[in-house]
């Protein structure tokens, strides 16, 4: 199999200024695309940003006003799905001949999503994954996906799905996603650890997965001046450190970590080493076990409100508002 290119970028968010935010994003879409590569990831919430240190005014049991006005310069940073942004990110897919996978904030209706989109070649919107599980105190300002967006696309780069950052912590979404044949495993996060690392590496041996992590690289200059982050406002701290890295399925990093400044690492892959690993460890077939191990998912939508009408049938909120 001839060698595919990927790459992962390491860089931070404009905070609250998504046009800026989309302008860095074009630039680096255009070094990446002078490398050569044929599949870019960039980190979770990297278009609507993610507001590291800020409270949103709330303590156990009560919200405040400047909470508020904080959730309402957040939703005004999201992005609609589809939308003008996903247009805008699609040409430069189109510009790149490339495949696309990018963190962003969703706003439906009021409420924000951490979502990660997948960009085709062309330019087209493949499809999205909604976060399932926020993760602590994200859970005040990000409502929880449903099974309906865990998608593994077949594309001329591989098997691509994506698990946003602790969600690559919940076992039975890792089997949900290698039950579906994903080889090129998408991991946008903002997690900085060490530990991240050990946990990108188990992943890609699990699931005998290629695994490309994409963190941000964000310091306080990101933030406007009116941030009240509990780091201070040094504009050279550092808010979100990096560490992206690439695996290849047999648990070896093949590129980074990186910490401490942007960066695009690149990796020249052969997805032929996901059945050559395979060969001894298949989780979700000679090694699964199903007389013993069962799992089932729930793939439809849920919403809220359902309305039905004589002529059309059953309505979506969503639909209706549209």
């Amino acid at each position: 199999m001839t060698p595919l290119r990927v790459a992962v970028v390491q860089a931070g968010t404009s905070l609250f200024d998504t046009p800026k935010t989309l302008e860095r994003m074009q630039a680096h879409c255009e070094a990446a695309a002078a490398l050569g590569v044929k599949l870019v990831v960039f980190p979770e919430a990297y278009i609507g940003g993610y507001p590291k240190g800020l409270t949103f005014g709330a303590v156990m049991g009560s919200r405040f006003p400047e909470g508020r006005e904080e959730y309402l310069r957040y939703w005004k940073a999201a992005i609609m799905v589809p939308g003008p942004e996903t247009v805008q990110i699609g040409s430069f897919a189109a510009t790149m001949k490339a495949h696309i996978v990018v963190g962003v904030i969703e706003k439906e209706g009021a409420t924000l999503y951490c979502t990660a989109l997948f960009f085709g070649p062309d330019g087209a919107l493949l499809g999205k994954h909604r976060k399932l599980m926020p993760t602590a105190t994200e859970r005040l300002v990000w409502g929880q996906g449903d099974g309906s967006t865990l998608p593994v696309f077949e594309t001329e780069a591989g098997r691509l799905g994506a698990a946003i950052c602790w969600e690559n912590y919940m076992p039975a979404l890792r089997q949900s996603l290698y039950a579906q044949g994903i080889n090129v495993w998408c991991a946008p996060t903002v997690d900085e650890r060490d530990i991240w690392q050990a946990s990108m590496r188990h992943i890609a041996y699990e699931g005998r997965t290629f695994v490309l992590s994409a963190c941000q690289y964000m310091t306080r200059a990101d933030a406007p001046e009116q941030y009240e982050c509990h780091q201070g406002h040094n504009l050279e701290t550092v808010l979100i450190k990096g560490g992206s890295v690439i695996v290849n399925p047999f648990g070896e990093i093949i590129a980074g970590p990186v910490y401490d400044r942007e960066a695009i690492l690149t990796a020249d892959i052969d997805l032929d080493d996901v059945i050559r690993a395979k060969y001894d460890l298949d989780v979700a077939g000679h090694y699964a076990r199903p007389d013993v191990f069962s799992l089932q998912v729930d793939t439809t939508a849920k919403t809220p409100v359902a309305f039905t009408t004589q002529e059309t049938g059953p309505l979506s909120l969503p639909d209706m508002i549209e």
